[in-house]
């Protein structure tokens, strides 16, 4: 399956993440896995695999579709609409 919400993100400058760990789980003291960040607004939240899948409920809340990575050696990123996995360069 292709993703086009890619082609789409092209009009938005890259973000900087919005902070150094989930944002969500720094709040409430909680532990994350890994870090994905929403490439529509730079939000930073945990991956599935951490207690809060703060991510897939930012997506859920915002309906931002695709994040990526931010874990050190990845280059990947997520569409939660079309549930594909796109390689970054």
């Amino acid at each position: 399956m292709v993703c086009n919400h890619f082609d789409e993100l092209e009009e938005f400058a890259p973000l900087p993440p919005k902070g150094a760990g989930c944002e969500e789980c720094l709040k409430i003291h909680q532990r994350w896995v890994h870090l994905r960040e929403c490439l529509v607004c730079g939000h930073v939240g945990c991956c599935d695999s951490s207690i809060g899948k703060h991510a897939t409920k930012h997506f859920h809340s915002t309906k931002h579709p695709v994040m990526r990575s931010i874990e050190p050696g990845e280059s990947w990123a997520w569409c939660f609409v079309d549930e594909v996995t796109v390689e970054l360069d």
